[in-house]
């Protein structure tokens, strides 16, 4: 899914971490975790493209970039928006498939609102939905479970485990480690990175 070769971000002229040489597989979900300003977003938005100051190589399959922002348009509905992305990949989606998807997020009942109604959390399950519906294999997800109650933290839990059980990959920056047990963790730190399974 994706390699990193003594892959070290920068930002103003600075590492962020020491350089990392890692690969990840299908069926892996590597968790990101570190301080604020360890360079978790950092290396997301490089691996999304986002983020052009780096040392060293990575190369990786198309992804699912999730950051801070999730990218919906207020004024849109969830289901509008779910098929504005599905455009970004060239993919047309049945109307039932996007219902089903928003119905396993818990957000069925606003799938005609407009985002601009909805509370951070309902937004977030829209997200959560789009994940579902992309046809890419990597998921690339900052902060996933940012403004979710526990029932939608699970949602999201079971969501990413499918996925890899069905051969995607994710790589997951969070504070909140998700309630997973086969998972890789690489923590971050100013100037060292280590990885432990």
């Amino acid at each position: 899914m994706f390699t990193l070769n003594q892959l070290c971000c920068e930002r103003d002229g600075r590492d962020l971490f020491a350089p990392l040489t890692l690969g990840v597989a299908a069926g892996d979900y590597v968790e990101l975790l570190g301080a604020n300003g360890s360079g978790k977003s950092t290396l997301l938005r490089t691996l999304a493209g986002l983020h052009s100051q780096f040392s060293g190589s990575y190369e990786t399959v198309p992804a699912v970039y999730q950051g801070h922002r999730l990218g919906l348009d207020d004024l849109l509905t969830p289901v509008e928006n779910l098929l504005w992305f599905a455009g970004l990949e060239g993919a047309t989606l049945s109307l039932d498939r996007i219902l089903d998807a928003l119905q396993e997020t818990g957000i069925l009942t606003e799938a005609y609102d407009n985002c601009a109604a909805m509370s951070a959390g309902q937004q977030r399950r829209v997200a959560m939905a789009r994940w579902m519906l992309s046809q890419r294999k990597l998921w690339l997800l900052d902060e996933p479970l940012t403004a979710l109650d526990i029932e939608a933290q699970a949602v999201a839990s079971r969501i990413i485990k499918e996925h890899c059980a069905s051969g995607g990959a994710v790589i997951c920056a969070t504070h909140q480690p998700l309630d997973l047990t086969d998972k890789t963790t690489l923590t971050l730190t100013p100037q060292l990175a280590e990885t432990a399974s």
